[in-house]
């Protein structure tokens, strides 16, 4: 018995552009090219959109780390008959997972609830009020389709479980009952120095030599504190990699960058009447933003079609260039773009030689692309790690958890009021840059283990029942760690588009959105502007963007 699905026929057959996979950067770049009055097809083999942006229940994502993590099986007999006209190459799916640990301390609790929970896949992920992702959501309507909450506030961690606040305006520092009388006249000295600057005052402009020094050499000459400097460079400039190590230091942080962060910082405190600090996170979890732009494309005309595998790309003979694709149906659908998500690579024919114009552009298809590892966690609590609050931020800088930590490792407590978990249960997402399996594993056990109680492997005992006279550390009911392969796009006579970076918000995913749409469409404009005024409090603490 045929084991391929009675796949529907897609009809029409020949399209401007075909986009694989529903992740960020593909479900903008459909969104834009159907704005742009482009016929787009837009497939994805999962029942689900988001790929690898996807924010999923709780039974769902082992399975989706799982199916991501290991060598695809052989390709379907059929997908590499070559026609006369053009040649078939087979399209794979490629490991982008590995180190996977799932560990479940609560089953009976879990499992009742298992499909209460919008687990961000590349979590933890917030947007700053006014980067370029709310700028795109206003510019392009797709504010309609999604709300946000405010996230509470930002701490800096250490290695004894303490949580400092940062201080994120002048009523702030006042209050912060942290630093002392001479930590906060420095800090607010730089903070004036800063906005004096932004605002173009000449008086306190700070030069081009330092604006082109390192960072943390302008926050040295300033005179500011280990404690301050480590605020500014990892809690509000959000720097990846120690920058006072120069010999681990992989992205030193210019002043000229560090100056933008803190002016973008700055921007988003206040922006929305709804939103008292500067981040924001969606409603249902980070999935929400790849679904709003796909359903902005399908407004202008966009075809959808999930649960639909994509086995070959259709080449020309005598060119070498890419004509269409063949679905698992065995049907073949062309067009004239095409755009590729980071899971799939080209199978290259083995045999035969192929034609001379193929050959030119097949070392495309075999260039390895990955730039590095990111460490990932999923933890769910039933308490808060701070128990007066339910949404906020915790970066932990470079060697405040054990002396090797050369990067920064962020976490971010999500609860109940966000939809992404069952009342009076809490989601902790971790991420850290890393080198390899082993080193990503023990930057984010350093964070659970010094802020929470993780029962013992194979425990019966309840978890969700936590005794708050004898332990203070909220208890682990389930836990995910993975290592995700950092890819990037590449640009050239088929596109493909990154996985999620290990920044904070989705600057350069966007970035890579608008360069691939601009190879493919140099003469279109990416998404017209709009009328995008400040959004107005919706009344019930929500920040709806509404233009």
């Amino acid at each position: 018995m045929d084991d391929i699905p009675p796949y529907p026929p897609i009809d029409p057959t020949t399209f401007d552009l075909i986009v694989i996979g529903t992740g960020l950067p593909e479900s903008i770049i459909a969104a834009a090219a159907s704005t742009a009055s482009k016929s787009v097809l837009h497939l994805d083999p999962n029942p689900f959109y988001g790929s690898h942006f996807s924010s999923l229940p709780l039974a769902d994502l082992p399975s989706f780390l799982s199916t991501h993590s290991t060598s695809p099986s052989s390709p379907r007999p059929h997908s590499s008959e070559d026609s006369n006209e053009f040649s078939v190459l087979d399209l794979s799916t490629r490991p982008l997972y590995s180190s996977i640990d799932i560990s479940c301390f609560s089953p009976d609790l879990l499992d009742q609830n298992s499909r209460k929970f919008n687990l961000d896949v590349a979590g933890p992920r917030v947007f700053f009020c006014a980067d370029k992702s709310i700028e795109l959501i206003l510019n392009t309507g797709a504010n309609q389709y999604m709300e946000f909450k405010s996230i509470d506030a930002t701490f800096v961690g250490d290695n004894k479980g303490n949580l400092l606040n940062v201080p994120d305006s002048r009523a702030a520092i006042f209050k912060d009952k942290s630093m002392g009388l001479k930590e906060k006249n420095q800090l607010m000295r730089f903070f004036k120095l800063v906005q004096g600057h932004l605002a173009g005052e000449l008086d306190v402009k700070i030069s081009d030599e330092d604006l082109q020094s390192p960072f943390v050499d302008f926050l040295n000459k300033m005179g500011l504190p280990p404690k301050i400097k480590s605020f500014i460079l990892y809690a509000i400039a959000m720097a990846d990699y120690d920058q006072e190590d120069t010999g681990v230091c992989r992205d030193l942080l210019k002043t000229k960058d560090g100056i933008d962060q803190l002016a973008l910082y700055n921007a988003s405190i206040g922006r929305f009447q709804n939103a008292s600090g500067a981040l924001l996170y969606p409603i249902y979890g980070q999935g929400e933003l790849s679904q709003a732009f796909c359903r902005r494309a399908a407004v202008k005309g966009c075809i959808y079609v999930l649960r639909m595998p994509v086995t070959a790309l259709l080449v020309d003979k005598d060119s070498g260039c890419y004509k269409g694709v063949r679905l698992a149906s065995g049907q073949d659908i062309f067009s004239q773009k095409l755009i590729l998500d980071p899971t799939f690579k080209v199978t290259l024919p083995s045999g035969s030689s192929p034609p001379p114009p193929l050959q030119a552009k097949l070392p495309f298809f075999s260039q390895k692309d990955d730039r590095g590892k990111i460490a990932r966690g999923i933890c769910i609590t039933a308490t808060s790690l701070k128990p007066d609050m339910s949404n906020f931020l915790v970066v932990y800088p470079p060697r405040s958890l054990f002396p090797e930590q050369a990067t920064s490792i962020r976490l971010l407590q999500i609860a109940s009021n966000l939809a992404v978990c069952p009342p009076g249960m809490f989601v902790l997402y971790i991420s850290a840059l890393c080198d390899g399996d082993d080193q990503g594993k023990k930057l984010i056990h350093a964070v659970m283990n010094t802020l929470l109680t993780v029962p013992p492997i194979n425990s019966e005992s309840n978890a969700a029942v936590q005794s708050e006279t004898t332990e203070r550390k909220p208890t682990l009911l389930w836990s995910a760690l993975y290592n995700q392969d950092l890819t990037l796009g590449q640009v050239d006579f088929i596109c493909s588009t990154p996985m999620p970076d290990g920044k904070l918000n989705n600057d350069y995913l966007i970035d890579v959105a608008v360069k691939l749409f601009k190879k493919i469409y140099p003469e279109d404009e990416f998404f017209p502007q709009t009328s995008s005024e400040n959004p107005e409090d919706d009344g019930d603490g929500d920040v709806s963007p509404e233009t």
